[in-house]
């Protein structure tokens, strides 16, 4: 009988599945797909040549995870590429704000109002950082904050809508950037405790950078599953579960599954009936004959760039989706360029480029044109560039990975008091009504992200009650 059966083969499966193996249990995981990946996998969608990102392209939160820190990655052929610049939120003027790893950059792109008050934001948690990005992922109940002052001041920071945080700030320019950052998790900017996801993003910038992985995200799942294989750990390909019967014996099951594919193949019934999931993406990969012809210079050599005029068409695009179910006829987009960094991930010359804006769960639309269209803005000439183009909406989304229920690559809505209580109300989160079932998905805390923390969590859940029977 094995000690443990992972679910899923994703960073938190395997995440799990390697932090169970360090410690001397026999682990087996088990992956619907082909190959294992997740939400970090590398594919040729357009062109031959051209290696795309499917889902997550850059990765504040895997270079900076206590989790993916603690293990020999490198060593499995994972390497962080460093753009010339984290971010970049270009305006329709040519100029751009920048989150920069100097954060006296950074301030001064905001202009000579907010650059003090920038600073004294981020500057008190720098220098603890390493001991707050533990903490503040490790909660709740793994571990005990090494540093509960400086956590709690986070929160008071934090826990307040942006808007609260930035109402320090007096031009559009600080404003903007920071309404974007909030905008990577889909969430309304007047919503519960987004001030804390807009500070992550741009402490994770200054502490490590926004890297993307060295020849695309399938490097980040291919240095775990390597790693596991050597601690002794089984990987079993093409193997779709639909009930805990599928599975051989073990003392413990993992889930890197949503709660809802969970309840049904274990039996739960309307458990989870209460999780939320949240808006839907549309996503586009290009494959361009060239670099993005930005108009502001910023962006030129920026791995991830936001685009959004100001916060006010950000805030307006984000509750179109979430809130009033339609599409935004101005989507705020995230993209990144990877090839600034990588020559590997496109034929010499060319370049690959990905992009998303939010949109309605489920939504069976087209937004490509809006897409574009909001490109043109800072990019005049883009549209000449494209070779071909792969197009994902929700259905296509859910269709690759199944945790994506409605398009929702967050695996669930990151608002409200879900944002702390995933994926229920529970001192123990990843624990489920069976005593030898547990969920290390992105629907338990921290939440969303290529970091492994959830599988790092969940598997200190499991190894307690293997140590315990």
């Amino acid at each position: 009988m094995l000690d443990a059966v992972v679910v899923g083969a994703g960073p938190n499966g395997l995440t799990a599945a390697v932090e169970l193996a360090r410690r001397g249990f026999s682990v087996a995981v088990f992956e619907a797909r082909d190959t294992v990946g997740g939400g970090a996998r590398t594919e040729e969608l357009t062109l031959p040549g051209f290696r795309h990102d499917p889902c997550a392209a850059a990765h504040p939160l895997g270079v900076n995870s206590p989790a993916f820190r603690a293990l020999p990655l490198e060593r499995y052929g994972l390497e962080w590429l460093h753009p010339e610049l984290p971010m970049a939120h270009p305006f329709t003027d040519g100029s751009a704000a920048v989150l920069s790893r100097s954060v006296a950059e950074t301030a001064a792109s905001f202009g000579p109002r907010d650059a003090g008050a920038y600073r004294r934001l981020v500057e008190p948690f720098l220098p603890k950082w390493d001991t707050l990005v533990r903490d503040f992922m490790s909660l709740p109940g793994t571990a005990l904050p090494r540093d509960p002052v400086t956590l709690a001041r986070f929160g008071l920071a934090g826990l307040p809508p942006s808007t609260w945080l930035t109402s320090r700030f007096r031009d559009e320019r600080a404003k903007t950037l920071f309404a974007g950052l909030v905008g990577h998790v889909m969430a309304p900017l007047s919503g519960f405790a987004t001030g804390a996801i807009g500070l992550v993003f741009a402490l994770a910038a200054h502490a490590r950078g926004w890297p993307v992985a060295r020849g695309g995200s399938q490097s980040i799942s291919d240095a775990l599953a390597a790693y596991l294989k050597d601690l002794g750990g089984e990987i079993h390909t093409d193997y779709e579960v639909k009930r805990l019967d599928d599975l051989p014996p073990a003392r413990a099951y993992v889930f890197d599954t949503s709660p809802t594919a969970l309840a049904k193949i274990a039996g739960f019934g309307d458990h989870y009936a209460n999780y939320r999931y949240g808006p839907g993406v549309f996503k586009v990969d290009y494959a361009l004959d060239g670099p993005v012809p930005w108009t502001a210079e910023e962006a030129r050599t920026a791995g991830t760039v936001q685009i959004g005029a100001d916060s006010t068409e950000i805030n307006t695009a984000l509750r179109a989706a979430s809130r009033e179910n339609r599409a935004p006829d101005r989507p705020f987009m995230i993209t990144v360029q990877p090839g600034v960094v990588d020559p590997t991930r496109a034929p010499a010359g060319k370049h690959v480029f990905w992009a998303y804006g939010h949109v309605p769960s489920g939504w069976t639309g087209d937004l490509t044109d809006a897409l574009e269209r909001q490109l043109e803005r800072f990019a005049p000439g883009f549209r000449d560039r494209v070779l071909a183009r792969a197009t994902a909406g929700p259905p296509e989304l859910a269709a690759r990975n199944a945790n994506y229920v409605g398009g929702d690559i967050g695996s669930g809505a990151v608002s409200g008091l879900q944002i702390l209580l995933r994926p229920k109300l529970s001192l123990s989160p990843y624990g489920t009504p069976h005593p030898a079932v547990f969920i290390c998905s992105s629907s338990t805390p921290p939440g969303p992200g290529v970091h492994g923390m959830s599988g790092h969590n969940a598997a200190k859940a499991v190894w307690r009650r293997l140590r315990q029977a």
